[in-house]
């Protein structure tokens, strides 16, 4: 009886370090947002960058582009020191490393109200397309409520 405590007890001892590292290497569903990069990049707890899926930003880095501090600031004022809820769709990154999610603030997709905001424009990147019709119709009453920024200025890619 001793004994088979004892094998117990080692084999316990190897396996919840095992598992604990395997957990900090787990891609959380929930964390609070360190900093924000432009309009569709983030940085979340554990160091992780996070790329907006659907939606493409005018960009505030290496120069700023038309309407890139605006949809910076706008991120920063939806998400910036929040809790969020990350959504993966098919992809698990982007050729940058970069984690590709939904980003949620309670109830509101902040993709959507970027684009609502008039400062992202919806942008499909096949295969993550869960929720591009939703972001299309967004970017449609976008422009129909006046809100339509000059998003042909914006780059192409993310």
């Amino acid at each position: 009886m001793l004994t088979r405590m004892i094998k117990r007890a080692y084999l316990l001892a190897i396996i919840f370090p095992l598992i604990s590292l395997f957990a900090c290497g787990t891609i959380p569903d929930t964390a609070r947002v360190i900093e924000v990069i432009d309009g569709d990049t983030i940085i979340i707890e554990g160091g992780y960058r996070v790329r907006y899926i659907g939606i493409d930003a005018p960009e505030i880095h290496p120069e700023v582009e038309a309407f890139g501090i605006e949809a910076w600031e706008a991120n920063r004022a939806l998400v910036e020191g929040k809790e969020v809820r990350l959504e993966r769709d098919v992809s698990q990154t982007d050729k940058y490393g970069r984690l590709l999610r939904y980003v949620w603030v309670d109830n509101l997709l902040v993709e959507a109200e970027l684009v609502r905001q008039g400062l992202a424009r919806a942008k499909a990147y096949p295969p993550d397309t869960k929720y591009q019709d939703y972001l299309e119709q967004m970017e449609t009453e976008a422009r129909e409520g006046g809100r339509p920024r000059d998003v042909g200025k914006m780059r192409g890619s993310p």
